[in-house]
């Protein structure tokens, strides 16, 4: 419905900005898809995505005033919001997860070995992907998404950002390789020892 009324983000955001309700659904319609693609690549839980959607596209009713269009798309500010919302989740979740590491273990809990030994490989190593992306630090995340994933050049990811294109090219550089390396790292501290598991399930 968006795409095909015609009219460019830039001047249905201009409408947004005046309170266009309107307006800003032909914007929501145009690019919800993308945002909760994005958002379900990086955390892969379909309601946690839709709720990150539904969290991005508040902001950008909230913030509609300080929203920067890029070659007269709202795109890459909202996959750049949608970056900080996952962010702000992981947070969150971290916080849960040390509350719930404070009491006491349940007693007689399951014995999780099998599940583990006959987990899908591919699944595995998506996982550690979405890990290791969740470890970058926020700028290398951003700069990924706009380039890698959105497919923007260095000129259009800078205006996103508000950096330099130069400054654009280094850092995802450096954002590729930090990125290799991170999964490296969660796919050997997170996959299973062979050895561990077949011990577990023959005692």
């Amino acid at each position: 419905m968006g795409e095909e009324s015609g009219i460019s983000d830039e001047v249905l955001w201009s409408q947004v900005v005046n309170g266009d309700g309107d307006a800003f659904g032909l914007l929501f319609d145009r690019h919800h898809d993308r945002v909760r693609r994005h958002a379900l690549k990086v955390l892969s839980l379909p309601h946690v995505a839709e709720d990150v959607t539904a969290v991005v596209f508040y902001e950008a009713w909230r913030r509609r005033a300080n929203v920067r269009i890029v070659n007269d798309s709202i795109l890459p500010w909202l996959l750049v919001t949608t970056n900080n919302t996952l962010r702000n989740h992981v947070r969150q979740q971290r916080r849960y997860r040390h509350f719930l590491n404070q009491l006491p273990p349940p007693q007689d809990a399951a014995d999780i070995a099998d599940g583990i030994a006959e987990a899908d490989e591919s699944s595995f190593k998506s996982s550690a992907l979405r890990e290791a992306f969740t470890k970058l630090r926020p700028q290398e995340r951003d700069v990924l998404t706009l380039c890698v994933i959105g497919g923007l050049g260095a000129k259009e990811a800078g205006a996103a950002l508000g950096i330099a294109d130069g400054t654009v090219k280094s850092r995802l550089h450096r954002a590729k390789s930090r990125l290799g390396t991170l999964y490296s790292q969660v796919v050997h501290e997170q996959e299973p020892d062979p050895q561990a598991i077949l011990g577990r399930r023959t005692s």
